[in-house]
């Protein structure tokens, strides 16, 4: 039997707005279902395109905006990015080592992190499935709309449930 993985995509305080308030509480309750769990933690760091590009300051490292919004269980990975994406080779390579075949994701933004990871799953062999009743979209509910059909339209309309 596959090893199951939820990987929480960035549910983090700064990013806690009327469409995402219902996401840390859903996360949380999702965890006790997977053998694995994973949790990411955006941080902007003081030279980052984010910065350059969009203009966007915040997040800097060990800032309030950068503490998880919910209580990941004891035995959680947490993983700190500076991308959108927490998909690299050694993440996969801990995949395949842990039998992981399939990873459910979830989180904030399904316009952002949520979906370039999804993606980047899908590109190396790892089935995604988002789970889209426990994500949302810290810039509104049309954009985590757009996230979702972005995402049935690049990984599966079947890969995305709970819509």
């Amino acid at each position: 039997m596959t090893a199951s993985q939820l990987l929480i995509i960035d549910v983090q305080n700064g990013f806690l707005t009327e469409w995402t308030a219902h996401v840390p509480a859903r996360v949380a309750s999702l965890q006790e279902s997977f053998d694995f769990v994973v949790a990411t933690r955006l941080y902007n760091p003081q030279k980052s395109l984010y910065r350059k590009l969009i203009g966007w300051t915040a997040f800097s490292l060990g800032s309030s905006d950068t503490q998880l919004a919910f209580t990941p269980r004891d035995n959680a990975t947490i993983i700190d990015k500076s991308v959108y994406s927490c998909v690299n080779e050694a993440f996969v390579e801990r995949l395949r080592r842990e039998g992981i075949s399939r990873v459910h994701l979830c989180g904030i933004s399904t316009d952002g992190g949520v979906l370039a990871s999804a993606i980047d799953l899908f590109e190396a062999g790892i089935e995604p499935v988002v789970l889209a009743h426990a994500c949302g979209s810290s810039a509104g509910h049309a954009e985590h709309q757009t996230g979702l059909q972005v995402l049935r339209r690049m990984i599966g309309d079947k890969q995305v449930i709970g819509s």
